[in-house]
């Protein structure tokens, strides 16, 4: 079974404190179902496209699993805390193996 992951890109955060409360509330959720961070900001530089000020990645057991989590009432209701001051580019993706 294929991975699943959350690919988020952000480029516009007006509330630090939304963002950070939308975390709080989020991170249990998104670890219930699986989810394990895997990027989370930090140092990055940018080559080509749009430079975002965050990126945000976590892994699932499944692609279902991470579409079961965002489409979840508990991640929703997190995601509202934010999703007024907080522009993001957000994807959920299956993820490839060569094995």
């Amino acid at each position: 079974m294929k991975k699943g992951y959350w690919v988020s890109l952000y480029f516009k955060i007006e509330n630090q404190e939304n963002l950070k409360k939308y975390s709080e509330l989020a991170t249990p959720v998104i670890k219930s179902y699986g989810g394990v961070p895997l990027i989370r900001g930090g140092k990055h530089d940018t080559f080509n496209g749009d430079d975002f000020s965050r990126t945000v990645v976590w892994e699932f057991p499944s692609y279902a699993k991470a579409l079961e989590c965002h489409s979840s009432k508990e991640y929703q209701d997190s995601w509202a805390v934010a999703k007024k001051t907080t522009k993001r580019h957000m994807q959920v993706v299956e993820g490839f193996s060569t094995e």
